[in-house]
């Protein structure tokens, strides 16, 4: 929120009421890609599953709404997938046999729990309309059977004119603030700020280890959980991989929250500055994923280490 050179800044109005969404916490927006596939046959398959093998409709970015089980295969076809396919393999060749990149991207579009679906449904349409249209072909399918209501939104990673969307960090972050301005558009609170100003400061676990933990076939967690157990064990102390670089960013967020506070007394708001001070006062340096493991083993008296896993080869 504060200047690169350190000096607090003049806020814009914009500025200003993002920095009064934070502080009051408003819900925050998540858009995430989960995943997608290089197959027709596995776009084929992403698409049975959102839409419920035919039960729920999938609604078209030419404002139609599908439904049934050969509807899968129909987009498949629409959207020509079997010539992105065949371009992309092409392609490979010509790279030397490396694999083939998407044919679509899954995005997830989410809000917390009571947001009203339809209008979550509404901004998702908007967002997906300013973003990808006469651009990418997309399909979307409202989903309410979870505690958050969220659309799976499927975009095709070839543009009309023959390019490729390659998403990157920061188009993600680009598209939670549209996504978030466009459920304003419709009368729902939602924000869009970056985590670590709001407190959300962690050991960040890959992807791949999450997945492998999910499973039961992480070495890291069991590392980690091996770890954990002697520490508990000796009620010793143990050095935290990353708890240096987390303590760091907690401080840096701090004095970020300091010289807002401080620019928004110099503009005369001096209300919104004191909300800021009791925002930036309940942030709180969290436990490492070690940590908690330590504290889960001293909570639950746990008196043997982990398992070590067996891979079968």
């Amino acid at each position: 929120m504060a200047g690169a050179a350190g000096r607090p800044l003049h806020f814009t109005r914009e500025q200003i009421a993002q920095i009064a969404r934070t502080a009051r916490r408003a819900p925050e927006v998540m858009v995430k890609v989960s995943g997608g596939s290089n197959t027709t046959k596995g776009v084929a398959a992403h698409f049975h599953y959102i839409g419920r093998r035919g039960q729920l409709g999938i609604e078209t970015d030419d404002g139609e709404r599908l439904m049934g089980k050969e509807v899968a295969a129909q987009l498949v076809d629409d959207w020509d997938l079997d010539l992105d396919a065949l371009r992309d393999n092409w392609d490979s060749m010509e790279r030397g046999g490396r694999r083939n990149p998407k044919l679509v991207h899954n995005i997830i579009l989410s809000m917390p729990t009571k947001t009203p679906p339809d209008r979550l449904l509404a901004a998702s349409r908007d967002f997906a309309r300013e973003e990808f249209a006469l651009k990418h072909r997309y399909a979307m399918v409202l989903h309410t059977d979870q505690a958050h209501p969220h659309v799976h939104l499927v975009v095709s990673a070839h543009t009309s004119d023959g390019g490729r969307l390659n998403i990157q960090k920061v188009d993600l972050r680009r598209w939670r603030e549209q996504f978030a301005r466009h459920l304003r558009n419709h009368c729902l609170e939602a924000n869009a700020t970056p985590a670590q100003l709001r407190g959300r400061l962690s050991d960040h676990q890959k992807d791949g280890i999450y997945r492998a933990a999910q499973r039961g076939e992480s070495w890291v967690e069991w590392e980690r959980e091996g770890r954990a157990f002697k520490a508990a064990r000796t009620d010793g102390t143990h050095q935290v991989p990353g708890l240096v670089r987390i303590v760091e960013t907690a401080e840096a967020v701090q004095r970020d929250w300091l010289m807002t506070g401080a620019a928004l007394e110099n503009q005369g708001l001096g209300a919104l500055a004191a909300d800021v001070e009791r925002f930036r006062q309940s942030l709180r340096v969290p436990l490492t994923r070690q940590e908690r493991a330590v504290a889960t083993i001293r909570r639950g008296r746990v008196d043997r280490p982990p398992e070590q896993l067996e891979l079968v080869r």
